[in-house]
Parts: structure tokens; C-alpha cells; sequence
């Protein structure tokens, strides 16, 4: 005997541990036929739930005729309803973003903080439980197949295609194991209302075309295509486990942390397989795209200093390494006006005059504490990044070299060279902080007074 969908619905909340008759679960409501089914299951079930219903206000007169549809429906449950209404387009030009992504950054940020307000339940928990607050949605299984679709379309990773996830996190999809179909014969046959949102019935948006134009071919030439490819989200959700446990062996296995860094080593990942697949699933947590990987793949051969960047991220060969680091700052700049212990971007400096002849002149001038001639010197002196152009005289050298050139002499990366700090006094460099002072700036034996300089880092 064929269930009822109220008891399929029960059943894959339970199956999928999507929530209890205990907590509190917050719908959201727009008021067509999905989120009025999720309604009326939630409400025969004896399930716990307030409606949140948002006006984008992007359709005139519609959205003020859903806000109040919405409105009575709450009344005829009496549920405790919860309206905001954006203004989406500004936001979306703001932000420069879509008018779906600013509609849905909009909607879970808003509901975040209903879910919030729900402390303390209102209901108390039994000694075995504990309530929860739950965000429902009323996505189905067709809007499970059509994400997966897009996503195939569109190139994605293994994760892409697993559709619309019944639970992530406190946000769940308990009408996601049923076709739209059935939802409108179940809503037809309990003599539910609903309204109908006209944009759903145009072309202008990237899914309504799949919708109607590319699905219903799908569906003409394979019949049950979309059963067939809502099973396959369920098969590819099974295997993704299985997957992504061998990624995190592997990322452990392949990743060296090093600071604000990640090292990889070339030759190790060179030798894995599929090197392609293992790069891309590594660096995508780094905000670099699919689209990126050839260039990413194409480090693996390439000369020292070359990278490709994400909105957060660099990745770049050094060596025989290829380095994940976070973008360049701003340059940071410090003045130091007088002696004295003075903040700096990544410290403190701590400058001191001395006037003891008792200094040992064979102190390493390559540590944070320095010894200076301080004579040659005068005040302000500025701390710095280095930069292109700079050049100065190295301890121990009569010709002048360019720091950009000591630097890679001293191999350093290219990220920790971003880090090279100087101190300067008259356009004049007296220090690469951390590893050679100015041979001009150097304690002799007929120097007077010193400067006892030292980089306290935090």
C-alpha cells in the first residue's frame, strides 16, 4: 500500500534526524505551494513552529498580496509570525551582487537572527533531549535535480553534485525526498490556498529556463529522468563520504603548517593520484576556483616566484614548494621621532643611546638587537616594508647591493620577503631588520655614542 505523503514526510524527518517533536522550528513561508504544504505537514504532525515570511518588495502589488496571505495563514494555525521587508534591490547594487544571491544573503542572515531570539525555548525540554532551534525550507526534489544540473553544467567537484543536502548544520529540507507534482495534488486535494509567484513563470532567470525548457525535454526523451537523477544525488551523497574521508588523509599527509602558510611539496603531490583532483579539492578551500586549476596544475613546472591568486590567497612556487599564503597587506609605516620605545605595525622598537665604550663590537649584527654608530644617524627614523629600488650597503661589504637581490641571495620566499621590515633614517637604510645592519652605520673604534636598537615582535 502506497504511504500518505504525511507519512513519507514523518518518516524522513526521523530517518534523517532533521528535528523532533521538541524543538522549534522556524518555516520559511513565501506562500506558494511548497512552503504551504510544509505548513499543513508540520501542523498535522504536531511539530512545533513559528513562519517567517520576507518582502523582498521586487513585485509591486504581488508582494504586498503574499505578505498578507502569509499573514492570514499564520492566524489559521496560530502560529507566531515573524515579517521583514528589504530593500533588495539596493542591497543587491550595494553589494554588487545578483538579485538572487542578494535575496538569499538577505533572507539567512534574517533568520539567523529569529533563531537566535528563540533562547529560551519555549517549550521545556524532557530530560532526555534537548530543543533545538530548526530553520525549514521547502525546497524539493526537483529543485534538488536542478542545483545538481547547474552545477554539472557549470563545472563543479565531487560535492556539487550531490543536490540539495536535506540538513546542513540548524537548516533543513524535510519536503526534499518529494516532487513538486505531488505536493500540488497533496494541497489540491486538502483544499489548501496558495499564491502564485509570477516571476517562477518567466525566463528571466537561470533556473526557470532549466526549469521549462531544458527539464521537460530531459523528461521527454528519458521518462523518470528526474526519480532516476534525485536517486543518483542520494548515491553520489553516499560516495562523497567515502571521498572526502580520503582527501582529509591525504590533506594531513600533503600539507605543512608554517605560520599564516601552507606548504606543499611539489614532488610529493607530482607523484599523487589524481594530482588534478588532489590540488583542486587542497587549494578550494582557499577560494581558488575550478577554473583555476590548469594555471595551478601548471606551477607544478614552473620557475620559482611564479602564483596565481584567489579573492584571499596566493599560490605560488618556491622551490620545491608551492606555498598557500594570504594576500599582501597594506605597506606598514612607522616613525620613530626620538629614543624611546615606540609601537610599530608587527611590535614594538625599543631605542636606546648609549654612551659606555664597554660594547662588545662583535655582537651579531643579524639578530633583533642591533648596535649602531650614532653619529651617522639622525632622527626621525621610519620603519618600513622594503621596496623596490631599495638598496644599501651590507656589514662586511664596500659595494652597495639591492635588497630585493640580498634577499633572494638569502632565499628567501616570496611571502616571507612581504615581511621584510627596514629602519631608515635620511632616505637612508641602517637596517633589514632581523638579518644585516648598513656597514656605514657600524661601531668602530673611534665611535662616541651608539644606538642600542632592538625589534621586540608580537
Amino acid at each position: 500500500m502506497t504511504k500518505t505523503l504525511l507519512a513519507e514526510f514523518v518518516d524522513f524527518v526521523s530517518r534523517e534526524q532533521l528535528f523532533t517533536q521538541e524543538d522549534r522550528i522556524l518555516i520559511a513561508v513565501s506562500g506558494g505551494v511548497d512552503s504551504i504544504v510544509l505548513c499543513e505537514l508540520c501542523h498535522l504532525a504536531g511539530y512545533d513552529f513559528d513562519i517567517a515570511h520576507c518582502n523582498f518588495q521586487l513585485r509591486a502589488a504581488e508582494s504586498g498580496r503574499d505578505e498578507d496571505f502569509v499573514i492570514n495563514l499564520a492566524n489559521k494555525y496560530g502560529r507566531n509570525i515573524h515579517l521583514k521587508r528589504f530593500a533588495t534591490g539596493e542591497y543587491a547594487a550595494k553589494n554588487k551582487l545578483s538579485i538572487q544571491a542578494a535575496a538569499r544573503n538577505l533572507r539567512y542572515n534574517w533568520f539567523e537572527e529569529i533563531i537566535r531570539s528563540f533562547t529560551p525555548p519555549i517549550r521545556q525540554a524532557t530530560s532526555h533531549s534537548t530543543q533545538r532551534s530548526i530553520i525549514a525550507t521547502a525546497h524539493h526534489m526537483n529543485d534538488s535535480v536542478e542545483t545538481m544540473l547547474m552545477n554539472f553544467f557549470k563545472g563543479t567537484g565531487i560535492a556539487g553534485l550531490h543536490g540539495i543536502l536535506p540538513k546542513q548544520g540548524h537548516i533543513v529540507r524535510p519536503l526534499i525526498f518529494s516532487r513538486k507534482e505531488r505536493l500540488i495534488d497533496f494541497a489540491t486535494n486538502a483544499g489548501l490556498k496558495w499564491v502564485e509567484d509570477s516571476s517562477n513563470e518567466t525566463n528571466d532567470y537561470e533556473r526557470n529556463r532549466l526549469r521549462h525548457s531544458i527539464i521537460p525535454m530531459i523528461e521527454e526523451i528519458y521518462p523518470g529522468a528526474i526519480n532516476r537523477l534525485a536517486e543518483t544525488t542520494l548515491r553520489i551523497r553516499e560516495v562523497e563520504l567515502v571521498y572526502l574521508q580520503a582527501i582529509e588523509t591525504i590533506k594531513k599527509s600533503m600539507l605543512e603548517k608554517k605560520g599564516i602558510e601552507f606548504h606543499i611539496p611539489v614532488r610529493k603531490l607530482k607523484k599523487s593520484v589524481p594530482v588534478k583532483t588532489i590540488l583542486f579539492e587542497i587549494i578550494g578551500d582557499f577560494g581558488f576556483s575550478s577554473g583555476q586549476l590548469a594555471d595551478a596544475v601548471n606551477l607544478l613546472n614552473s620557475e620559482t616566484g611564479r602564483y596565481i591568486r584567489s579573492d584571499t590567497h596566493r599560490l605560488i612556487r618556491n622551490r620545491d614548494w608551492l606555498i598557500i599564503a594570504p594576500n599582501e597587506g597594506p605597506q606598514r609605516l612607522s616613525i620613530i621621532e626620538a629614543p624611546g620605545i615606540w609601537p610599530v605595525t608587527v611590535g614594538q622598537l625599543k631605542v636606546e643611546q648609549i654612551t659606555s665604550e664597554k660594547i662588545d663590537i662583535s655582537m651579531n649584527a643579524e639578530l633583533l638587537s642591533v648596535f649602531l654608530d650614532a653619529k651617522e644617524i639622525e632622527f626621525p627614523l621610519i620603519f618600513r616594508n622594503w621596496r623596490q629600488g631599495d638598496y644599501f650597503y651590507p656589514l662586511g661589504m664596500r659595494k652597495k647591493k639591492k635588497v630585493a637581490r640580498f634577499l633572494i641571495d638569502n632565499k628567501l620566499s616570496k611571502t616571507t620577503k612581504e615581511n621584510v621590515f627596514v629602519l631608515e633614517s635620511k632616505k637612508r637604510i641602517l637596517w633589514v631588520i632581523g638579518m644585516r645592519i648598513d656597514e656605514r652605520f657600524k661601531i668602530t673604534p673611534r665611535t662616541k655614542r651608539i644606538l642600542n636598537i632592538e625589534m621586540r615582535m608580537t
